[in-house]
């Protein structure tokens, strides 16, 4: 029987996504916190809301990919802040929709012109073919991970 082959971590692209994601979502974490007292799930939340409002926290945590429950403290959070408001479905009684209130907005207005900032200083080694090939690669990966979706270990 053969010796498995050894996993080279700093080669495996699941775990370099994942370690990147880690790092800059930390230190993009703690200036949502200082500066505006946003959690991560929380500005998601907003982002979402502030192109697509009246969505209900399952379409939120749909567009997302993040996990209901993280979804659920996050608009909570939001709404005891008073930067969302819920609202009863056009035309479907049952389901609440989420939009931003104009505390919500004024807050994602501030947070906008930061996240794009740090994403410039973030991407700036690269030049522009270099995004191009980046957002193309992500794209394509996006879509054959939603493709494969989870994996089974039966």
């Amino acid at each position: 029987m053969a010796a498995p082959t050894a996993l080279q971590l700093d080669r495996f692209l699941p775990y370099r996504l994942s370690v990147l994601t880690n790092i800059v979502s930390t230190a993009i974490a703690g200036a949502y916190r200082k500066r505006f007292g946003l959690t991560i799930p929380e500005w998601r939340v907003m982002a979402v809301l502030a192109l697509t409002p009246n969505l209900s926290a399952a379409e939120v945590a749909e567009r997302t990919a993040m996990d209901k429950v993280a979804v659920s403290r996050a608009v909570s959070s939001l709404l005891r802040a008073r930067r969302l408001e819920r609202r009863t479905a056009t035309g479907d009684r049952r389901r609440s929709v989420l939009r931003l209130s104009k505390a919500g907005e004024r807050v994602y207005a501030q947070v906008v012109p930061f996240a794009l900032a740090y994403e410039r200083e973030l991407i700036r080694p690269l030049d522009a073919e270099e995004r191009k090939v980046l957002d193309r690669a992500l794209r394509i990966l996006l879509d054959r991970a939603t493709e494969m979706g989870p994996v089974h270990t039966d």
